[in-house]
Order: C-alpha cells, then sequence, then structure tokens
C-alpha cells in the first residue's frame, strides 16, 4: 500500500506492486458492468430457486414452478397428438374425392402419405416415384386403371394380380408367341408384323409394309384391349401404346418380347397391411406428384356395355 502513487501520465493510482519496473494502474470497473454482474448473481440466485439446477442422488430439485424440459417436450408430443388424432379422424370420415375441396385436410394427407411411401413403396418405385423396368412411373399422366384420388385409393387397397383378393385388378394378355403348351397365337412373322406396327403408334418407327401388315392382326388379336388406335382400356388395365409411355423398355426386343410372352407385375393389396387411413394419404400423395386426374363418378354398368358384377373401376 505504501507504493502506491498517481501514475502522471494518466492520473491513475497504480495498485502499489512493481514487476521489474512495470506497474499496473488500478483502474476501477464501469459502473454498468459491475451493475450487470450484480443482476447476474440475483438471476442465478432466482433461477436456482424457481427451476431444476442442484442434483441430488435421484434427481434434481424440482423449483418452484414445476417446470422441466421433459415435462415440456411431453406436453408438446401430447399436443401433437390431438392435432394427429384430429386429422386422421376427419381424413377417416371424408369421402377421398372431396379432399381437393379442403386444401389443409390434402396438404396433411399428401404430407403423411409422403411418409409413408418412404417406408413401404420405395423398394419398387424408387425414392422419386420414378419407378423402374417393370415398375410404374407414378409421376406422369399414364395410368392403366385411372388417376383419380378414388381409384388410385381402389387400387392402394386391393392392389394388382393379388392373391386372395378378390377385389385385386385382374388384368391377363395372352401369350402369342410359342409356348410350353404348344404353338402360339401368332407366328412369329406375324409378331414382328405387329410390333412394327405398336412402334409405329408412338413414332418409334416409320410407317412400312411390316407396320401396315402388323395393323391388320392388331386389329383382329389386340384391338379389343388396347383400342383399335392402340390407345389403351382402362377398363381392361390395357396400356396406351400410342404415348412411347413403356413398362418394360421400347425397344424392338423388348416390345417384341411382350407381345410373345408377356410379364405381368404384382403390387401387394394394401388393405390387409395398411389402416384405411394411411391409404388415403398415400393416393393423395401419389395423385400429387404430377400426374393425377379429376374425380369422375363411373358410369353405369349398362351404359358400359357390362354386366354389374363385371364393372371395373379405374386406378393405375
Amino acid at each position: 500500500m505504501a507504493n502506491k502513487r498517481v501514475d502522471e501520465a494518466t492520473n491513475t493510482e497504480t495498485v502499489g506492486h512493481e514487476w521489474d519496473g512495470i506497474e499496473e494502474l488500478n483502474t476501477p470497473l464501469p459502473r454498468w458492468w459491475l451493475w450487470t454482474f450484480y443482476a447476474t448473481i440475483v438471476f442465478a440466485i432466482g433461477y436456482v430457486i424457481a427451476y431444476p439446477a442442484l442434483p441430488g442422488i435421484h434427481k434434481a430439485t424440482a423449483g418452484l414452478l414445476g417446470w422441466s424440459s421433459r415435462g415440456q417436450l411431453d406436453n408438446e408430443l401430447a399436443s401433437a397428438a390431438a392435432d394427429r388424432a384430429r386429422t386422421v379422424a376427419a381424413l377417416r370420415d371424408m369421402p377421398i374425392e372431396e379432399l381437393p375441396r379442403h386444401p389443409e385436410l390434402m396438404h396433411a394427407a399428401v404430407a403423411g402419405g409422403a411418409a409413408a411411401f418412404k417406408v413401404n413403396c420405395v423398394q419398387c418405385h424408387g425414392a422419386g416415384a420414378a419407378g423402374s423396368n417393370g415398375f410404374p412411373n407414378l409421376n406422369d399422366d399414364d395410368w392403366l386403371w385411372g388417376g383419380d384420388l378414388k381409384t388410385i385409393e381402389a387400387t392402394l387397397t386391393n392392389g394388382v394380380r393379388q392373391p386372395g383378393d378378390a377385389a385385386t385388378r385382374m388384368s391377363q394378355m395372352p401369350v402369342f408367341g410359342p409356348s410350353a403348351g404348344g404353338d402360339g397365337l401368332l407366328a412369329p412373322n406375324q409378331i414382328q408384323d405387329v410390333t412394327s406396327f405398336v412402334l409405329s403408334l408412338s413414332g418409334k418407327e416409320k410407317a412400312s409394309a411390316a407396320s401396315r401388315r402388323g395393323m391388320a392382326v392388331f386389329e383382329a388379336n389386340c384391338a379389343v384391349c388396347h383400342g383399335p388406335g392402340g390407345t389403351g382400356g382402362r377398363q381392361f388395365g390395357a396400356p396406351n401404346l400410342s404415348d412411347a409411355i413403356w413398362l418394360y423398355a421400347g425397344t424392338r426386343a423388348a416390345v417384341g418380347a411382350q407381345i410373345a410372352n408377356p410379364r405381368h407385375g404384382v403390387m401387394p393389396a394394401w388393405g390387409n397391411r395398411l389402416d384405411p387411413v394411411t391409404i388415403k394419404m398415400l393416393a393423395a400423395y401419389v395423385h400429387s406428384l404430377g400426374g393425377g386426374e379429376e374425380f369422375t363418378a363411373p358410369a353405369a354398368p349398362a351404359q358400359m356395355g357390362m354386366k354389374p358384377e363385371a364393372e371395373a373401376t379405374a386406378a393405375r
């Protein structure tokens, strides 16, 4: 203390210590800093009293307010569950074709369907729903059975060629080439001609003598399902052959192989695996990908020229 002095350059008193000629000025802390420091001490004491803070053997002190981060999480989860339950109830009670009239509910259905798609559908249709060889691309507007919400829901529920499901989507293309059972319905040269005609429908090949011969064979054997112009028939699940969208590739070899010995894909019936609301959300998601169609009420069986039990509902 005896060594304290006032520094002439700064007019500030020193602390009275000296190290190798170096002295320290006794500059007081700013008053605002001190008050801030005291306020943090008061806040810390109040926090320890109000909130869980002091660790114990089994748990921390509860605090006067009774708050905890775990309790807050439980409340938020309960609130989210209540909101989800209301959404699920609304989706369960609403006919799927009415969803587009309720944008918020439709948005929730699409979001839920996207999550369900990642769990159940990406294995075949891919993460982006673009499909692959033998698995349809769900982003385009090419549909085997129909692309409105109700028909997509029906396809998801009952599947395609699902054994044991009486309402499953079912179509069967004949084997036109040689098979184990004997000669095919068409001779090899006829299959080549029909292949030329099918490829000409989408511009993959130019019209030729072979395609003209193939047109006559097509009209006699294929038009009943695919239509005279090859535009498809949804009541039979017959694809459109004129749009250059192919399920098993569009090369001449692939098209010829499909005519001679057709492959028939299978999709599971999700009705016995997923609950109806999840299926409805999946249908909304698939519909939203880009190729979804407006819902139109199906024609009466008499108008379609069918018996009631043979009436076909449309879906992919």
